[in-house]
């Protein structure tokens, strides 16, 4: 087979058209398309309302910003997804995900539905309203270029086994943020847990399906990362891991989570005081 040339127009528009087809292989589709006309919506979500929708590829990567209020769902497809997260206010992206702050302060490192994302400001970036995996972990972040050489022999954000914080770094720069802009991160679908020794589990995935949905509290950027979780002990595996938004309202003081501990009352109240002194609110 004679290899594609980039040196053309031509060669490079059929490099690019190959790789999609390529691509096409690794997700069970591609979205090209209006999000509200994704095939598989959520049963109790209105399709009108869907304002993203995408597959990610194992060892591929995405971001999205979206509007306060609005809900996001991460589906692992085939199984063996792993997604690495960082959240910014979207407004001010100085203010980040504090991965230490949102463990210490909820007194919780295990993250689940009715857990809070919080930045270093003591806010609440994004709330866990649903989560069918009970596999993530907040302790090991994703995974480094040199670390990834030395297990798999690469560790590029365009290799065979990209490490997640290349690829962090490349969808950060979308939002002209760099390296010194990538935190710690969460991961989730791949489980680790402590033992009675202090020592890290590998719990593998949660199996096909697993989903884990957060609410937008504040102007919000996402960025994910799908690549192997640095503590999984296999060859590098990575699947499809399946990215929707959709519409809705950010949490009120009405809502059951608003005052489920003082300390998310304490964050809600931080949160809101902020976004009305701006006019956000």
């Amino acid at each position: 087979m004679t290899a594609t040339t980039t040196g053309t127009t031509a060669g490079a528009r059929e490099h690019a058209r190959a790789q999609e087809a390529a691509a096409a292989g690794t997700v069970p589709t591609l979205p090209v398309r209006p999000a509200r006309d994704w095939p598989t919506p959520p049963s109790e979500v209105d399709p009108a309302t869907l304002v993203h929708a995408e597959v990610v590829a194992g060892g591929g990567y995405t971001h999205l910003a979206v509007a306060r209020g609005t809900l996001v769902r991460l589906t692992d497809l085939v199984g063996d997804a792993c997604a690495h997260v960082l959240a910014y206010r979207l407004d001010r992206p100085w203010e980040r995900l504090n991965v230490a702050d949102t463990v210490k302060v909820q007194w919780q490192v295990y993250l689940t539905a009715g857990h809070l994302l919080l930045s270093d400001q003591g806010r609440v970036l994004a709330s866990i309203v649903g989560d069918t995996s009970a596999h993530q972990d907040a302790l090991y972040g994703t995974s480094s270029r040199a670390r990834n050489e030395e297990r798999y022999g690469d560790g590029s954000a365009q290799g065979p086994t990209p490490a997640g914080r290349e690829l962090l770094a490349l969808a950060a720069a979308k939002h002209d943020l760099a390296r010194r802009d990538l935190p710690p991160s969460i991961s989730f679908f791949q489980g680790v847990r402590i033992d009675e020794d202090g020592r890290p589990v590998f719990e593998g995935s949660a199996g096909p399906g697993a989903s884990l949905t957060l609410r937008a509290e504040v102007p919000l950027l996402l960025l994910v990362a799908n690549t192997a979780h640095p503590l999984d002990p296999r060859e590098y595996v990575s699947t499809p891991l399946e990215v929707l938004a959709w519409r809705g309202e950010p949490t009120t003081e009405s809502d059951p989570l608003w005052t489920a501990t003082p300390e998310g009352r304490r964050a809600f109240v931080n949160t809101l005081a902020d976004l009305t002194a701006r006019g956000l609110a």
